[in-house]
């Protein structure tokens, strides 16, 4: 490659999208590091990234970010697809708009952002594709089903899209972290239901231990399994790094602890075995 390779990062407003803006920058990327608000960018745009405006659910905002790098280098190098937010609900109650604002935003913006980028790599004949998904990729708890379906979708999309493109030099990552201490807790906390949506619900008190649960994890108000392995923003940049860099990747890179030894529990046990040791013990259940 004779020039510095570019990198379209998503959702870097905060959190693990910034990260690792800040990761692939200093390894010598050209960056373009992007945000539905783009002056939540400025400070990366002073130490020299580029900065655009990019909102995944919108067809023309991601078909401009990409024709942009297209443009000006060629082709996207590495496309990071790390936009997403967590929607918390029981399965009964959430309405279906949620779910499909949900899938919009965590699947189909990824998807779009994916088509656009494809043809550019597979015409210089390499690319990466690298899609953040979740321990919940891989499991799911009450009151994160549609959350955790996005992030299984996004593992099913990404084995059949790794296959498809790996003969024009594309490789395919997905990288899958635990608890992550971001912005992002936060936002999820907000899509809790409310305590007037609660108060009438025969979930009420399942969602009461939920954001007690949460705000252990995420502002630490208690000791919590998930509390005490969450893992910084910085750790899941440097695993994107060190994929990016690596000759053969690997298709997947749990990252943390409890992302390791979690997604092997799940493997290795039987459904009613995981449900009643792991699951019970660790989340609230109704």
């Amino acid at each position: 490659m004779t020039h510095p390779p570019t990198a379209l990062i998503t959702g870097c407003s905060s959190g693990i999208g910034r990260a690792t803006a800040l990761r692939l920058h200093a390894a010598g990327h050209t960056v373009y590091a992007t945000a539905r608000k783009p002056e939540t960018l400025a400070d990366l745009a002073d130490l020299g990234m580029r900065v655009l405006a990019l909102d995944v659910t919108d067809p023309e905002s991601a078909r401009s970010a990409v024709e942009r790098i297209e443009s000006e280098h060629g082709a996207v190098d590495v496309l990071v697809n790390n936009a997403g937010y967590g929607l918390s609900g029981t399965f009964e109650e959430t309405g279906l708009d949620q779910v499909r604002e949900q899938f919009e935003t965590n699947v189909f913006g990824l998807v779009r952002l994916t088509q656009l980028a494809l043809p550019g790599m597979r015409a210089r004949g390499r690319g990466t594709v690298v899609n953040v998904s979740s321990i919940f990729g891989k499991y799911a708890v009450p009151g994160g089903g549609y959350y955790h379906a996005s992030k299984h979708a996004i593992e099913a999309l990404s084995d059949a899209l790794r296959l498809e493109v790996a003969g024009f030099g594309i490789r395919v990552v997905v990288v899958e972290p635990g608890p992550v201490r971001t912005p992002w807790g936060q936002t999820f906390m907000d899509h809790l239901p409310s305590g007037q949506d609660r108060a009438g619900s025969p979930y009420r008190g399942f969602h009461e231990r939920t954001a007690t649960y949460y705000d252990a994890i995420y502002n630490g108000t208690r000791k919590t399994l998930a509390g005490t392995f969450a893992i910084g923003p910085e750790q899941v940049a440097e695993t994107i790094d060190k994929a990016v860099r690596s000759r053969r990747p690997r298709a997947r890179y749990p990252v943390g602890f409890l992302a390791a030894s979690t997604i092997a529990l799940r493997r290795l046990t039987p459904d009613r075995i995981f449900d009643s040791a792991f699951i019970r013990r660790q989340f609230p259940v109704p």
